[in-house]
């Protein structure tokens, strides 16, 4: 095996070499067991929880995706997995769904095990929904840690007039909508005020006074939070 300088330059080196990809998805397995538990909150074993299986295409995925530009390939790695996870819920929770509907109890004369039934599905979605809620709220924190930002931050900076959330929302409008502006948001970590300012006519004091909220915005609504952005009202 070669000598590499970081663990980054090793997975740009093999990504197309299977058989150095399968050997390093070996030596991860503990990590991505480590990952999987981490996002779980319960132990998990290779061979008996479908999570398992889930992380690892999703390392190997990682792997084949991985732009060493962008950062460090564990991080990269980790929020892989992670996503992939919450994915793997999600499809769950819609087949269990269509097969309760798909098989419904026989005893239709006896409604109270019909009113039982729908009562119990309704919980477990809702349990899901919550569960899967936190655990984009996990992502979300980690996401604005890098930024320096916390919740506190955020709820700090939310507006309070609705005139003042409209200019806000146009703002996070204009960043999600433009590629390049994005980009240097999500990669750089950097609000370009100047930019923003300059394309809408906004002052760049409302700019800074909103901006935690206008980035946890920008993150929530461009990443993979389909939970938290149900559950807020943006407009």
């Amino acid at each position: 095996m070669k000598n590499y300088q970081s663990l980054n330059e090793r997975v740009i080196d093999i990504k197309n070499n299977n058989q150095e990809v399968s050997r390093l998805i070996e030596e991860y397995k503990p990590f991505i067991a480590s990952t999987v538990e981490n996002h779980l909150g319960r132990y998990v074993e290779y061979g008996v929880d479908d999570e398992l299986s889930i992380a690892m295409i999703a390392f190997h995925e990682a792997i084949k995706k991985y732009d060493i530009t962008k950062g460090n390939f564990l991080s990269f790695a980790r929020v892989t997995v992670k996503r992939r996870l919450i994915d793997y819920y999600r499809k769950e929770q819609r087949k269990s769904s269509r097969v309760v509907h798909a098989e419904p109890i026989q005893q239709q004369d006896d409604e109270s095990i019909d009113l039982f039934a729908a009562e119990s599905v309704k919980e477990y979605t809702e349990a899901q929904m919550s569960q899967w809620r936190r655990l984009e709220i996990q992502e979300i924190k980690k996401e604005l840690e890098l930024w320096g930002i916390s919740f506190s931050d955020v709820a700090k900076s939310s507006p309070k007039q609705e005139g003042t959330k409209q200019t806000y929302l146009k703002a996070v409008d204009f960043i999600v909508n433009n590629p390049e502006i994005l980009d240097i948001v999500k990669q750089r970590k950097y609000l370009p005020i100047e930019k923003i300012t300059s394309a809408l006519k906004i002052s760049r004091k409302s700019i800074e006074r909103g901006r935690n909220y206008i980035v946890a915005a920008v993150l929530i609504l461009s990443g993979d939070y389909q939970f938290i952005n149900e559950y807020i009202k943006w407009r």
